[in-house]
């Protein structure tokens, strides 16, 4: 797909896709992005982008997911972006909401491979990162999860094309802080490359303490697994569990509803199940029983609910992802018992945030 729309021209795009029509006219703060619009500036990063002699040199394959990064990475700006009251425009959450935008869009409309499609949704989530990695509380470990998540080379190769592709005073030292950016990720090791813990548990230790070093070993205290799925409804859980982990209890959200006639829509409902979700696994973590947790789990921030209750009671977790394509997702959800609503589905791929092995002590994608 993408190689095919590269060699079209602008206007081509904008008749084959909305988000790329919504970019004229979306306003950027002038003292940033003097060039003008989203529009304007989306065209002059690809051109500098096709220009980079670090992006030449690259493989096709790469060149296709940087040009496709290039062309989403600010396209959420259109529903993000604010006028304030002192005449200065801002977009903040644009790339965070952009990634789930670009996972949609390639997922539903754009049938992309996972590997590639999350590539270019990390892009675009962490495109303004090397500006900005400085100011974190903690760059070392910002830079440690991003390379987990996505190629800090090509990376560093769109936040260049980015800061090329504007007219600003400052651009000089945009450009200097991409250079600081790319020194950080070759003193630790994690330029195009994916940092190397020693350990699972000292990974998943890293990134739940303040003041860990990525280096250091922890001692080993867990004694049994916790298996946390993570799915849109219609991948095919139930199913893998009956094939794969049929010999451990389970702890079934969807199980409790309608044991208990709790309809999905009723959120004081859900509340409910949730709590009685939570005593059942309290009961088999306090007997250091394994076993797994199955529902959707789509979110960073319910999974980390989770796994914050499991690793309590000393449970290493692992999660396991489970990605069908669109087309089956429906297909596969039409035909079960309980059928989702379509919109209801749609609103839970916009949701989509997949899991990251900062997350867990395994994490496992099935696709």
């Amino acid at each position: 797909m993408w190689q095919l729309t590269k060699n079209k021209n602008w206007e081509y795009l904008k008749q084959q896709f909305s988000w790329v029509k919504d970019m004229e006219g979306v306003p950027q703060d002038a003292i940033h992005h003097a060039e003008g619009d989203v529009e304007i500036h989306t065209l002059m990063v690809i051109e500098k982008l096709l220009q980079l002699p670090e992006y030449q040199i690259l493989s096709e394959q790469k060149q296709e997911i940087l040009w496709a990064a290039a062309l989403m990475h600010d396209i959420e700006k259109r529903s993000t972006t604010v006028i304030e009251n002192d005449g200065r425009i801002t977009s903040g959450g644009h790339a965070k909401k952009g990634e789930k935008t670009v996972r949609k869009l390639l997922y539903c409309d754009i049938p992309t491979p996972f590997e590639i499609r999350e590539q270019i949704a990390k892009l675009v989530r962490y495109h303004g990162l090397p500006l900005w990695i400085f100011e974190k509380p903690n760059p070392q470990k910002a830079l440690l999860e991003a390379s987990l998540d996505v190629d800090t080379e090509l990376l560093t190769i769109l936040a260049k094309a980015d800061a090329l592709g504007r007219i600003c005073a400052d651009q000089a030292d945009l450009l200097y802080r991409i250079e600081l950016f790319k020194s950080l990720c070759e003193e630790e090791g994690v330029f195009g490359k994916t940092k190397v813990f020693p350990s699972d548990l000292a990974r998943f230790n890293y990134f739940q303490k303040e003041h860990e070093s990525p280096d250091y070993e922890p001692f080993n205290d867990k004694i049994f697994e916790v298996i946390l799925l993570s799915g849109l409804p219609g991948t095919g859980k139930d199913t893998y569990i009956k094939k794969y982990l049929k010999d451990l209890p389970v702890v079934s959200l969807d199980d409790i509803r309608r044991q208990n006639g709790i309809s999905p829509t009723d959120k004081s409902g859900n509340g409910t199940v949730i709590q009685l979700a939570k005593e059942k696994a309290r009961e088999m973590l306090r007997k250091k029983q394994p076993f797994v947790w199955n529902a959707t789990n789509i979110t960073r921030q319910l999974r980390g609910q989770l796994i914050d209750l499991f690793v309590t009671y000393q449970a290493s977790v692992k999660i396991i992802y489970l990605e069908v394509p669109y087309e089956k997702l429906t297909g596969q959800n039409r035909n079960r018992e309980h059928v989702v609503p379509s919109d209801v589905l749609l609103r839970m791929i916009e949701k989509l945030e997949i899991p990251s092995t900062s997350e867990a002590h395994g994490v496992t994608i099935i696709n």
